[in-house]
């Protein structure tokens, strides 16, 4: 399968692991937070243990949000979460890392096309937004109580498609998880994953997405005419 160009007019973005680095920011703290103990790693190698452990959590949070999600207990969670944060001692606000070459990416899109963000994450999307100066380019952002349940029901996506004024298979839904591949194609939406964040190509493809490239940023070489494009995608 592959994406038909011709039938998109909106585009809907996840956030972590496909406009944010964050899966490499979270093993650049969790590896320094390990140094002091390099001795005990081979070749004191921090980073390749502190990937593996981000990666091998995400599949389990991500069920964990999920069930919670199902049992309508995601808002209640949440509460809970900013009550604690309010109660703690204030912290320097977090700073995110930015995917080479997505905000060039946004920018082109953006001329062409109406552009979502359909993210699980709370508050916390609008910081990301803000750091990097990306708000002028979403007509929506989906957080995660936006809907009375987030992805992979398909609800944050049909949400965007309305906000958008664009039908549900109008849409492409971007997103580097099997999570973001099932909730845009439970609303009805083309699929594109990509395997710069925590998604693995076999999950993207059990999944069912419709394409799958190496970066968020090789997106625009999909809408480009072929004898334009710098590198050519994966299809399924």
């Amino acid at each position: 399968m592959a994406v038909e160009i011709r039938r998109i007019k909106a585009i809907c973005f996840d956030v972590d692991g496909t406009l944010s680095d964050t899966d490499d920011l979270w093993v650049s703290n969790l590896a320094a937070a390990l140094r002091p103990f390099a001795f005990l790693f081979p070749q004191r190698n921090c980073e390749a243990f502190a990937r593996r452990v981000v990666m091998a959590s995400e599949s389990p949070s991500n069920l964990v949000y999920h069930l919670l999600d199902r049992l309508d207990l995601d808002d209640d969670m949440l509460r809970l979460y900013h009550f604690v944060s309010r109660l703690t001692v204030p912290r320097k606000p977090a700073s995110f890392w930015l995917i080479p070459g997505v905000k060039e990416l946004l920018q082109e899109l953006h001329l062409h096309y109406s552009l979502a963000v359909v993210s699980a994450r709370d508050e916390s999307t609008f910081r990301f937004l803000e750091q990097f100066d990306l708000l002028p380019y979403f007509s929506a952002v989906a957080i995660s109580d936006t809907c009375r349940h987030t992805k992979p029901y398909p609800d944050p996506v049909l949400w965007a498609a309305q906000k958008m004024g664009a039908a549900p298979q109008e849409i492409l839904m971007v997103g580097d998880t099997g999570v973001d591949i099932r909730a845009g194609r439970m609303a009805g939406a083309q699929t594109a994953g990509v395997l710069c964040g925590f998604g693995r190509e076999k999950d993207l493809r059990r999944a069912g997405a419709d394409l799958i490239l190496s970066t968020t940023a090789e997106l625009w070489d999909v809408f480009q005419p072929n004898e334009q494009r710098v590198k050519s995608p994966t299809k399924i």
